[in-house]
């Protein structure tokens, strides 16, 4: 963030309830001061019951370059902007909108993205990988989706919801035939990729999502929860042996992606680890 805030700064929303835990504006910020960018991520903590009346006037505002939208609102605002990526009609759930300049409000989804580029950063790819989705909620969708677009042969999806599951697996079919689409209550044991897209580990004392006994030692399992570096499920996993990648790891690896999206300087991941205030 720019040392003040002026009648020039562009300001970035991030849309979501409650505000208490969102962790990017602590790597934007930093970001934008150390590039000396006049622009600042402001956290808004906007209620379910309003959202869809507040998304249009935020972008009748001169100064928004563009809004994160975080839980709970990801899936409403796919219903609410004018043009989708593609990303956003799979997953039915989106995550950045911008204002074009016809006026038009355009949104994306990049979780899937995130989660991809931290995965093979990590040297693990999905070509030809079977893959263990517990959530089928936006989060869980783009990443589905991206693991799918990137080669996966086999992809199982649970949901604690009816017919979300089923859903999105009709939709991944439409999209990615070549990936076998499954849905049930399923053993994480033989898959390769296990990944939590449940809110599940971010507060003390929830339950596991997934048995971590059950996994192979081999697995890479990754988590997209952003409350704690280690969660349960991934501290089991580790000690099995497994390659593990934390919720954070997604959040930096997506954030070059929005920067683009919104028009500002490119970044990487490993530029705004560096400045970033996040605790290691």
């Amino acid at each position: 963030m720019s040392a003040h805030i002026t009648g020039t700064t562009r300001i970035v929303a991030h849309l979501g309830v409650p505000t208490e835990g969102f962790r990017s504006p602590m790597i934007y910020n930093p970001w934008f001061a150390a590039r000396g960018i006049d622009a600042a991520v402001v956290p808004m903590g906007v209620e379910v019951e309003d959202f869809a009346a507040f998304l249009p006037l935020l972008f009748r505002l001169r100064n928004v370059a563009g809004a994160l939208v975080t839980m709970p609102h990801k899936i409403a605002a796919a219903a609410l902007v004018d043009r989708a990526g593609p990303a956003v009609r799979i997953c039915g759930a989106c995550n950045a909108v911008r204002r074009a300049p016809d006026g038009a409000l355009e949104g994306e989804m990049f979780d899937g993205t995130g989660f991809l580029r931290a995965m093979e950063a990590r040297g693990r790819g999905a070509a030809g990988a079977s893959a263990l989705i517990v959530g089928a909620g936006g989060v869980g969708s783009a990443i589905a989706a991206a693991l799918a677009g990137a080669g996966a042969a086999r992809i199982a999806l649970r949901d604690t919801e009816p017919g979300k599951a089923e859903a999105l697996s009709g939709r991944l079919g439409t999209h990615f035939p070549a990936t076998r689409v499954e849905t049930g209550a399923y053993d994480p044991a033989g898959f390769d990729i296990v990944v939590n897209a449940t809110p599940l580990g971010m507060r003390p004392g929830d339950p596991l999502p997934i048995e971590p006994a059950r996994i192979d030692p081999g697995a890479f399992v990754g988590e997209v929860v952003m409350g704690q570096a280690e969660t349960p499920l991934l501290a089991a996993a580790r000690a099995k042996g497994c390659l593990v990648q934390a919720g954070e790891d997604m959040l930096y690896e997506q954030i070059p992606a929005y920067l683009d999206f919104f028009g500002f300087p490119g970044a990487t991941a490993d530029e705004l680890r560096a400045v970033s205030r996040l605790q290691p």
